[in-house]
């Protein structure tokens, strides 16, 4: 039930999207209808040309077709009144268009004219568009040389121009190509390199698309932690932006990253989101073809072979109309699996003999391209390294102008060490007074620490010490007076037996903290058995928790060795275990446990009591605070103690937090050292 109510919210998430986007479409239509119903309207207006190539852009991966018509029209239109940036953009979309169509040789020409055009009239932005398209296509052809020599030449144009955006896109695109020859190392470098670039931009949508090229990445190197964090991030963004042709392609990578680790049912929901997308009037066959195949693959680990089949041969007939050669290696290999499963061997041996023949092919264009790639590289460096010398000749011819200016500076540089020895002596001056004044300032706060904890010790003596003596000498001077009979005296001694307890329990925290405020308690830490010191704390105890009938029980394992200062862990253990008693109801439970953790015991103190908000969980521990509370049966304390054990803990080297539910319960938890046969230190 769950999971179709999953499935349910996930498809509201997408056709909502969608319709936003038809939206967009739809009001740019409205626009240019209304602009062509006017009196004035002009078909070659560079307003509606403008608008037209606005809307030719919408139908990019929803309406093939559509593209290329309006695209055509745009073309038509600029070239009748010598509109280059609208013949630019024109081009440009028709390349995509038969680009997308699997006909590359009619794209290519289209690319390479509107780049011409776009240097004529010195636009760096429609520019870096073509460049970074051309270099994407090439990359998908499996023609990584040209790919990497249209990047870098794009990414010095990005840099003379400061365009981060493209300057991001642009290294994301040599990533991909590493990539694609599975040299992870050098497409993370460049990943990082993006990423910082990203950083600069604050885009959330560019980096997301970095993300999903992340995850891909990542899921190739089997490395599904850092793969599924990076698909995750980025399919909140773009459902939250509204970019489907992305979110569309998310899907499909993590779907990929299920598949990879054969989790088939959870692989089949997410390509289920993503072909969803593409059902829904989003054309993008490159990434259709690897979504087919990855459903096929998974019908084919479910053993569903009649769906896998349906998939398969789909993929492969798309991958043969836009000519992608590794589609139909990939939906090849998939085809013979099913058939050799269905002990159809004559088709099996058919779709085995494609694939090794189209894998073959592959592998020696990928040993080449890797060639190609290192070549270029080398080229480009080469060309950047002739342009530097021709720099550094032209810098020489300069040095004349250099040397005067030397002397100029030489002079200049006499006078101000004039002007600095002046500053240097009234700098020294200045430093000796900021000294002096910070020093003041530093004994001024320690006078208003002294004076905080002067009141604080004043306030705790007045209220919490001053109201149990009082009870008791009042006690006291009635019995002495013959106002009560010894009878009467004597049913008071348990209150006062209890109270002269709490006096002594208080007075210790209060000396204790005293000295901590004084610095003149050192730790001492050695080894000692931390079974003796709960135990002696629960016998000391007992008699209170029986009073209240509460139930302490010792789980700790058999003799746990601690390296700490006693009476300070003594200190902690006996705090912690009177407040479970305190704020622990009648006929409750407290257990003591430990655990060994990395060289570490950790010490546990659950009480089934009525627990504290978040609120009071954020400010027990704080030293500024003095948090006095009534227990169960309204116990009073000072609010020293948890403010102690935290001192005593972190005294020991170990830490110390608590968790709490209301009405439910508190654990306490603090750490110590295990104790071992070397030397160990305290803090």
């Amino acid at each position: 039930m769950l999971g179709k109510l999953a499935f349910f919210l996930c498809i509201l998430s997408i056709t909502t999207p969608l319709k936003a986007q038809l939206t967009k479409k739809d009001s740019l239509t409205y626009r240019l209808k209304r602009l062509e119903s006017t009196k004035r309207f002009n078909p070659k207006d560079t307003t509606h040309i403008n608008l037209l190539i606005d809307l030719a852009k919408s139908y990019q991966y929803i309406d093939n077709d559509s593209l290329r018509s309006i695209s055509e029209r745009v073309l038509h239109h600029s070239e009748k009144i010598d509109y280059t940036k609208g013949k630019v953009e024109a081009l440009s979309a028709l390349g995509n268009y038969y680009y997308n169509s699997g006909e590359r040789k009619k794209s290519m020409p289209k690319f390479e004219k509107a780049l011409e055009l776009a240097k004529q009239i010195d636009d760096r932005r429609l520019e870096l568009n073509i460049i970074n398209t051309m270099a994407q296509n090439y990359s998908f052809e499996g023609n990584y040389a040209e790919a990497l020599n249209l990047n870098l030449k794009g990414i010095d144009i990005a840099r003379q121009t400061d365009c981060n955006k493209m300057l991001s896109i642009l290294n994301e695109n040599i990533a991909g190509l590493y990539a694609e020859q599975k040299d992870f190392k050098n497409a993370l470098i460049f990943y990082d390199t993006v990423q910082k670039i990203n950083r600069r931009i604050g885009d959330e949508i560019i980096d997301a698309e970095t993300q999903s090229n992340l995850a891909a990445l990542y899921k190739d190197a089997k490395n599904f932690k850092y793969a599924m964090f990076n698909i995750n991030q980025s399919i909140n963004t773009f459902e939250k932006n509204k970019i489907y042709d992305w979110l569309a392609y998310a899907f499909e990578v993590k779907g990929d990253i299920y598949l990879e680790q054969e989790k088939y049912q959870w692989a089949l929901y997410w390509y289920d989101q993503s072909n969803m997308l593409f059902k829904n009037q989003i054309e993008d066959d490159r990434i259709r073809i690897q979504l087919l195949n990855g459903m096929a693959k998974v019908y084919l680990g479910l053993e569903q072979d009649s769906l896998s089949m349906v998939h398969a041969k789909e993929g492969l007939e798309l991958s043969k109309k836009i000519k992608s050669l590794q589609g139909q290696i990939d939906c090849s290999e998939t085809l013979y699996k099913l058939h050799k499963r269905n002990e159809e061997h004559v088709a099996a041996l058919a779709y085995l003999e494609t694939f090794k023949k189209l894998s073959d092919s592959l592998f020696k264009d990928n040993n080449k391209q890797s060639l190609s790639l290192l070549e270029t590289k080398l080229h480009y460096e080469q060309e950047k390294q002739e342009l530097i010398e021709s720099n550094k000749i032209a810098l020489a011819k300069q040095r004349n102008y250099i040397y005067f200016s030397i002397i100029i500076l030489f002079i200049l540089s006499i006078i101000i060490l004039v002007v600095r020895h002046s500053a240097k002596t009234q700098k020294k001056l200045n430093k000796e007074l900021q000294e002096k004044s910070q020093a003041v300032s530093e004994r001024e706060a320690q006078l208003n620490e002294i004076n905080k904890t002067k009141t604080k010790l004043f306030s705790i003596i007045g209220h919490d010490l001053r109201g149990p003596i009082g009870g008791l000498q009042g006690l006291l001077k009635l019995f002495t007076d013959g106002e009560i009979s010894k009878n009467e005296f004597i049913s008071f001694i348990p209150k006062l037996k209890a109270d002269v307890e709490n006096i002594a329990f208080t007075l210790n925290n209060l000396l204790t903290w005293g000295q901590n405020q004084l610095n003149g308690v050192v730790t001492k830490p050695k080894r000692i058995s931390l079974n003796k010191i709960v135990e002696n704390n629960i016998q000391l105890l007992t008699e209170l928790a029986y009073s209240k009938s509460i139930k302490m029980i010792n789980q700790l394992p058999e003799n746990p060795q601690i390296w700490a200062d006693q009476n300070q862990i003594d200190i902690v253990v006996r705090n912690l275990l009177s407040n479970a008693i305190k704020f622990t109801p009648d006929n409750g439970l407290i257990t003591i446990e430990a655990k060994e953790k990395e060289g570490m015991w950790q010490i546990s103190v659950r009480d089934t009591g009525i627990g504290m908000n978040k609120e009071i969980q954020k400010k027990i521990f704080e030293d500024s605070t003095n948090i006095t509370t009534y227990g169960t049966n309204n116990e009073k304390g000072t609010g020293l103690g948890l403010s102690l054990c935290k001192e005593m803990v972190l005294k020991n080297n170990g830490e110390i937090w608590v968790e709490s539910v209301p009405r439910k319960g508190t654990s306490f938890f603090f750490t110590l050292p295990k104790a071992e046969n070397k030397y160990q230190k305290a803090s």
